[in-house]
């Protein structure tokens, strides 16, 4: 997230320690145009966390396997902090030798098309009576019994709609590389990856968020690769707001901005929360919402502390020990603790079937 830049400091500094070339370096964000800046960042946070950890609940249940989550397991979490330094590295090197980024952003409209088609607002706006006919996409090699399927992918009419959608918001970006239509793929990025991204459990959960907190700290704090990376990366890995949105509309450019993995490393967590909630059958959501609250609570006190201390902060120095802290606070005043960190989404899923087992038994004898 950007502080406010001084009139005479050329650059400023995002939440990841990432220095941001500021153009514009004689102006000075109002006491407004920083609190409209930071407050709109913020709740563009909370929407896909909120609703990515509802849609979550929802694919978890899903019998169909093309809409199965991806489960980061206690060995992933190890990994993910290593992963994510050799690729910011890679990236560091790339951009050393070139900038051109035109392939990555031709793969940008795709990522919008499963958040399009899903959304309850897509669905109210196809009519029930909306000829959505189904299609799909085959592609063999050989023939005969040696024919093998190399791409067998379906899909209908809506998501042929969303790929036009996508495709013009895509248009827009690569052509104007405006901060609307950054923040509506950063937002689509962000709401798939709390909703298809599934911790196993609360223990990889810490041991993800753990990591990465260490990982956010010593990359804002110890190596310059982050702000070189962050300086040459014009892609949608973050939310952007501009400070100076009141005095030039939309064509501001003095940015404050908040990384996706700001929102989506945290947003996993809490929406693993919500799906222990519904696991104890006792129609709360306490865990859920304290979780919520404490990212809040967390990012709130980012924004505080940089801006009294005129400093970027890594925002999961904050971000972890709240969304952790709370949870386990309220597990331990309800005694559910032990019962929260045994929960499993596995074993939840292995339970129907040794109960549908039972009747064949029975008729075996």
């Amino acid at each position: 997230m950007a502080e406010p830049v001084p009139a005479a400091v050329p650059n400023a500094t995002d939440s990841n320690g990432t220095e941001v070339l500021n153009a514009t370096a004689k102006f000075v964000a109002t006491p407004e145009g920083t609190a409209l800046a930071y407050g709109s960042l913020v709740v563009m946070a909370l929407l896909p966390i909120f609703f990515g950890a509802l849609r979550s609940v929802t694919c978890s249940k899903s019998k169909n396997s093309a809409d199965a989550p991806e489960t980061i397991t206690s060995r992933d979490a190890a990994r993910f902090p290593i992963i994510a330094s050799c690729t910011l590295f890679g990236l560091y090197l790339f951009f050393k030798v070139s900038s051109d980024l035109s392939v990555l952003l031709a793969l940008l409209p795709p990522r919008l098309i499963p958040c399009l088609s899903s959304s309850p607002a897509m669905a109210r706006i196809f009519p029930e009576s909306f000829p959505n006919k189904q299609y799909q996409l085959l592609f063999t090699q050989g023939s005969g019994e040696s024919k093998e399927e190399i791409v067998n992918y379906e899909f209908d009419t809506k998501n042929l709609v969303c790929l036009v959608l996508s495709s013009v918001v895509g248009v827009w970006y690569l052509l104007k590389k405006h901060w609307i239509a950054n923040n509506v793929f950063g937002l689509a990025f962000a709401l798939n990856g709390v909703e298809l991204l599934h911790l196993n459990n609360v223990s990889t959960g810490c041991i993800l968020l753990g990591g990465l907190f260490i990982y956010d700290v010593f990359r804002v704090f110890g190596t310059n690769v982050m702000v070189t990376v962050a300086k040459s990366f014009e892609a949608p890995i973050k939310l952007v707001f501009p400070q100076d949105l009141l005095e030039k509309g939309l064509e501001a450019s003095n940015f404050a901005m908040l990384g996706l993995g700001d929102i989506v490393i945290p947003g996993i967590f809490i929406a693993l929360l919500l799906r222990f909630d519904v696991s104890l059958k006792k129609n709360s959501r306490t865990y859920f919402y304290s979780s919520f609250l404490a990212y809040i609570f967390g990012l709130g006190l980012t924004i505080f502390v940089m801006h009294t201390f005129k400093h970027a902060q890594p925002a999961l120095l904050y971000l972890v020990p709240a969304c952790v802290g709370f949870p386990v606070v309220v597990a331990l005043c309800k005694g559910e603790l032990t019962e929260m960190f045994r929960y499993e989404e596995s074993s939840e899923e292995a339970e129907p079937k040794e109960e549908s087992s039972e009747p064949e038994k029975k008729k075996d004898q």
